[in-house]
């Protein structure tokens, strides 16, 4: 038995490194820049829905729960900044783009309600969740350090989605339009931040 959990969702397939000298550590440079990218989007999305809800009155309960949430995030980040350093990575030159987009995608979604809110992070977390389990799958014979770290986020991540679901995600008013429109985006952040 694996020590990594199979994947909830069906992952992208893991893609082969493209074949030459250094292929392994161009691919690996991808992944952590894409992982750093969207950990740090999430922080802002966080921060949006946070500075939304923690005006309004009435919404402190929310305003703690996305607060427990962004710390995940924030910790994720963090490891991905000490990676990224290590690894002598560059971080994506999007990285101020991500910051403005999360905190207008969280502000735009909180605005729109709790339960829009919900659907915002039940979409986002579906797409890193198979973008992580993904990577575990492509990591664990050769970082498995990195893939059982990953595995870990891939959880919270999960954590996340379930609780936002259990929340009411899905009764969002144009929940089905909201949710692929911010998939779209999330998988669109993902192609552009590996190489960018």
């Amino acid at each position: 038995m694996s020590e990594f959990p199979p994947a909830a969702t069906s992952p992208r397939r893991s893609r082969p490194a493209a074949p030459g000298k250094d292929a392994f550590k161009r691919r690996l440079a991808e992944m952590l820049r894409v992982d750093h990218a969207g950990e740090l989007g999430a922080v802002h999305i966080y921060r949006g829905q946070r500075a939304v809800f923690g005006a309004a009155r009435g919404g402190a309960h929310m305003d703690a729960r996305l607060a427990d949430m962004e710390a995940h995030e924030a910790a994720h980040l963090a490891a991905f900044d000490r990676l990224l350093t290590e690894r002598q990575v560059r971080p994506t030159l999007l990285a101020p783009l991500w910051r403005v987009a999360g905190f207008a995608l969280g502000a735009g979604t909180a605005l729109l309600g709790e339960k829009a809110a919900h659907a915002c992070t039940e979409a986002v977390e579906t797409v890193i969740e198979a973008h992580y389990a993904s990577q575990v799958e492509e990591l664990k014979d050769r970082e498995p350090e990195l893939a059982r770290a990953v595995s870990g986020y891939r959880d919270d991540e999960l954590a996340h989605r379930d609780e936002a679901a259990a929340a009411g995600a899905r009764e969002a008013p144009g929940y089905a339009l909201l949710s692929a429109a911010i998939k779209a985006g999330c998988r669109a952040a993902i192609a552009l931040s590996e190489k960018v």
